[in-house]
């Protein structure tokens, strides 16, 4: 069964740019390839406890187990040693994408406080969209009683756009609401 935004995306977004942007056939226009959710977590090299917490979290966000993510090289300064866990990632694709994006349109961004819309300032050049989250309780999984920290995350939406415009003009007709 398909996600209720995966079926949006190709009866709708699909024929609206072909018409707006010009493509000439469906396999040109730009689609969503996968998103990663990424939660660095510093206070690891201290004390691993909050990272196995931060793991947890994650899984109950995206939907899947997280990779955890060692440090590449030292760095004396913040008492970081090649190989220690810093991290985690989930990279999401299909059905669990389209998913996660909807709950984060729909359930996740309007709990946050003062919320005016994503920043347009947060593509890299070639479609790509990164944004931060500052609070992860803002996803209806977390329990907020059963949290001892709240830890922030970083969503990159990777697509196969060419420019910046195209890449915000899919994820706009996708529903991610950008303010400015």
């Amino acid at each position: 069964m398909k996600a209720r935004l995966q079926e949006y995306y190709e009866k709708e977004v699909v024929a609206f740019l072909i018409e707006e942007m010009g493509y000439r056939n469906p396999m040109q226009v730009p689609r969503l390839v996968k998103i990663v959710l990424n939660m660095g977590v510093g206070e690891a090299t201290q004390n691993i406890k909050v990272l196995d917490a931060a793991v947890e979290e994650l899984t109950l966000i995206a939907g899947q187990r997280p990779v955890i993510k060692r440090a590449k090289k030292s760095i004396a300064a913040f008492k970081l040693k090649t190989g220690m866990p810093i991290g985690c990632k989930a990279t999401l694709r299909g059905q669990r994408m389209y998913d996660f994006l909807d709950k984060l349109i729909h359930f996740a961004l309007p709990r946050i406080r003062d919320f005016k819309g994503l920043s347009d300032r947060s593509f890299d050049g070639r479609g790509n969209y990164t944004t931060g989250i500052r609070e992860h309780i803002i996803f209806p999984e977390i329990n907020y009683d059963k949290i001892d920290k709240i830890k922030g995350m970083n969503i990159t939406f990777v697509t196969t756009a060419k420019t910046n415009k195209e890449g915000k003009v899919l994820l706009e007709k996708l529903g991610l609401p950008f303010g400015g």
